[in-house]
């Protein structure tokens, strides 16, 4: 018999071909990331990382993160991140559930995020990294635990597009490129290739923020992290 708990996992990054994707905050399907700047509602309920907007241009905004912390798989090799997150976010839960070495438990934070590395063929297996932010209270000595480790960040820029619905398979590649598109020719673009030239780089990052129950008011994102030159200027 199916558990509560496997069905969350199982709801959590389910696709969906349903109206559902378009009662979120007016990104609809067709116009997913035309609308930047919606802070995610779950940001009000639960912890996340801080950030400061830089700015904001057609279809992204440029974030920098504050230092931040996250608990981390081993790379997934799937040929899709619905399952690869799925198989992560078990871990990870238990993890939070105080399945550590030092059987503490932790709060839920927001949001997951995916880091992806795209297989060089349409049937190969990508590769992907799924985290949970580790809320600051902890971040002074996270505990351990077999088969996941800390990512340590410091100041991270981060170009962001946001969209709407449970994400699936088909789309977040569609996003990424659009995201890629949007900021190529501004003054972020060779930041962003620069950062993104070594041939073991994440491609992009998927963040997903909400519970698989709520509906309403859905807030995805993909993110291109990428460092910039000390003393530029917007």
């Amino acid at each position: 018999m199916p558990t509560l708990l496997s069905n969350v996992i199982r709801d959590l990054v389910q696709p969906t071909n349903s109206l559902l994707f378009s009662s979120n905050l007016s990104l609809l399907p067709g116009n997913h990331g035309e609308k930047v700047g919606v802070f995610p509602p779950t940001c009000n309920r639960i912890e996340c990382p801080s950030y400061d907007v830089i700015h904001t241009g057609n279809g992204y905004e440029i974030r920098r993160y504050n230092s931040s912390m996250w608990i981390s798989t081993s790379p997934i090799d799937d040929i899709s991140l619905v399952g690869a997150t799925r198989t992560a976010f078990l871990q990870l839960f238990g993890y939070i559930q105080g399945n550590n070495n030092d059987k503490q438990k932790i709060e839920m934070t927001a949001p997951v995020i995916t880091e992806v590395k795209p297989s060089d063929g349409p049937f190969c297996a990508s590769s992907f990294v799924v985290s949970f932010y580790v809320p600051k209270e902890n971040q002074p000595n996270p505990p351990s635990a077999k088969g996941l480790h800390v990512q340590k960040w410091g100041p991270t820029y981060v170009a962001v597009r946001q969209f709407g619905g449970f994400v699936n398979d088909d789309q977040v590649g569609e996003e990424a490129a659009a995201l890629y598109t949007s900021v190529a020719g501004t003054i972020w673009s060779d930041a962003i290739d620069k950062s993104y030239s070594g041939e073991n780089s994440t491609e992009y990052i998927v963040a997903q923020y909400n519970s698989p129950f709520e509906f309403r008011n859905r807030v995805n994102e993909i993110w291109l992290t990428f460092d910039m030159e000390d003393g530029f200027t917007i």
